[in-house]
């Protein structure tokens, strides 16, 4: 299963779709976002574009209300960080801050954990767990968007920029 992580969009619609353009492209089956949408006008924009959502709030999350309600009718999955979820067979866990990844990764409980936060990408692998931090789709700090396409049956990770 193909997989689009992507995380810290902070409004910027530009940059969302492209994003999104190059998840469509590449036929990924459902998008992790990990927090920090900002303003419900970013899920409206990914309704058409986007089947399957699984994602955490942030903590520049606004309206979370609203964001939860858009998120239900559009059956997506938005919960409170941290949120450990079964991806396609694998033990996983969204988080948005990285204050306890130290302490999920020593647990050996999960194949992979996704944070973001940080606006920095960081892949690594650690025992037998994948830790992803895609970076940020809404390119603000970095002056790029950035997100990471995972094969969870090969546990494979592909980075990319726009």
């Amino acid at each position: 299963m193909q997989i689009g992580i992507i995380s810290d969009t902070h409004d910027n619609l530009s940059n969302l779709k492209k994003a999104i353009d190059i998840l469509k492209e590449k036929k990924v089956d459902t998008v992790i976002h990990g927090g920090d949408f900002v303003s419900p006008f970013v899920l409206r924009a990914m309704e058409d574009l986007i089947s399957n959502l699984t994602g955490v709030f942030g903590n520049n999350d606004g309206d979370k209300l609203m964001l939860r309600s858009i998120a239900e009718k559009a059956g997506w999955d938005i919960q409170n960080p941290p949120y450990a979820f079964d991806l396609d067979r694998k033990k996983a866990l969204l988080l948005h801050e990285p204050d306890i990844l130290d302490t999920a990764v020593k647990s050996g409980l999960y194949d992979v954990i996704i944070y973001g936060h940080t606006h920095k990408s960081d892949i690594k692998r650690e025992g037998k767990t994948l830790i992803i931090n895609p970076g940020e789709a809404g390119g603000w700090l970095s002056g790029k968007g950035s997100a990471v396409i995972l094969d969870t049956d090969t546990m494979q990770e592909e980075f990319f920029t726009f």
